[in-house]
């Protein structure tokens, strides 16, 4: 959801404005546009910082890679309203990192069925706390020449009370046959779960690489133990390789496998495909199903100064525990987009559009105006 960050003027720095500082606090306008939201705007503060223990053999702060934490609140044309607390903490000269989100959503989305059976779009409304967090140490040597690239491991934990406030009459969700939909109450679900992770980063920029590959590997368990409604087990592997064309093109690919077992996931946490990050083109959860598997390719270049262009591509396809992976029924999506970078470290000013194939009217195409790459 929000894979949408900031877009604001005060990020038009120019490439090759001085030297970061320790510690930068910026407050933000925010505004972005995605299927589910429509135009959203807000406000937000991010701080930007290093510990100041960090530094390299040689002295410099500036080669640790930067912690980042943002305060945002944000209202979209959709009435919808969100406050969340997304952070990026880096310490001891990338020994540790830690990632995650906290925050709460005033949500509707449209809900089209499970698996293989479509339902006409359903709008539902929805609130839910949500806090992700994970926690790793670097398990390989430290490299100074390239800070914060090695293998991690650590732990991680994830929370959501997803609580329906509406539906549509007569609708599947209103049926209560829908998984989440027959828990006590029948409202939703309180999901909590821990679990482990690895984390491999060869990238050589986090937010725009050209060579290298990043790969996050998830184990997450939800029970009663650690106060979930619900049994189930999520495995994910999410794997990101560039590959660089010339001087100006890179090729990046993004592999992600998603696995549900042990129990009956609620509807809102299976696998799913869509959005601004798995296949552009869909509305987030135009499909879900308890498996998952997607391909994508991007085709990145730049083309004058700051500004950029892409063409992009994906297959995926789902499936569950008696048939695994549907692949007599894939799920594909195209199209192009610009890119502004707007500060030296590479970030860039997302403009996408996508479209699904088969095409229909509802839920498969997109505009996607954000901040950052899909992958």
């Amino acid at each position: 959801m929000l894979h949408a960050l900031l877009l604001s003027l005060s990020v038009l720095t120019p490439p090759d404005s001085a030297a970061p500082k320790r510690f930068s606090l910026l407050p933000l306008p925010l505004i972005y546009y995605t299927p589910e939201t429509r135009f959203s705007y807000g406000v937000a503060a991010t701080a930007t910082f290093r510990f100041k223990g960090d530094t390299t053999r040689q002295g410099s702060p500036f080669q640790v890679r930067p912690s980042q934490v943002t305060l945002g609140a944000a209202y979209t044309q959709n009435k919808q309203l969100l406050f969340y607390l997304p952070f990026q903490i880096f310490y001891k000269n990338n020994l540790y990192f830690a990632n995650g989100e906290l925050g709460y959503y005033r949500y509707n989305y449209y809900f089209f069925g499970l698996g293989q059976r479509d339902v006409p779009a359903e709008l539902y409304g929805v609130n839910f706390p949500r806090v992700r967090v994970n926690v790793f140490r670097r398990l390989t040597k430290a490299d100074p020449a390239r800070p914060g690239r090695g293998l991690y491991a650590g732990l991680r934990y994830q929370y959501e009370n997803y609580i329906l406030t509406s539906v549509a009459a007569g609708g599947a969700l209103a049926s209560g046959n829908v998984p989440g939909m027959q828990i006590p109450g029948g409202t939703g679900s309180l999901l909590s779960g821990v679990g482990t992770g690895l984390f491999y980063d060869s990238r050589d920029n986090v937010f725009y690489p050209s060579r290298g590959m990043v790969a996050d590997l998830t184990y997450l368990s939800q029970g009663a133990a650690v106060g979930s409604q619900v049994r189930f087990d999520r495995y994910v592997a999410d794997v990101s390789t560039y590959h660089p064309l010339g001087n100006r093109a890179t090729l990046a690919l993004n592999y992600v496998l998603s696995v549900t077992s042990g129990g009956d996931a609620p509807f809102n946490a299976l696998s799913l495909l869509g959005g601004t990050k798995r296949g552009r083109g869909y509305y987030e959860g135009r499909f879900r199903d308890e498996n998952m598997a997607l391909l994508q390719a991007e085709f990145r270049l730049r083309v004058w100064k700051r500004l950029g262009a892409v063409a992009f591509g994906s297959v995926g396809t789902l499936g569950n525990r008696s048939d695994f992976m549907r692949l007599n029924d894939p799920k594909a999506a195209y199209g192009a987009g610009l890119r502004f970078r707007v500060n030296r470290d590479l970030v860039n000013i997302r403009l996408d559009y996508g479209r699904g194939i088969p095409y229909a009217s509802l839920g498969s195409s997109g505009i996607y105006l954000t901040i950052g790459e899909a992958f």
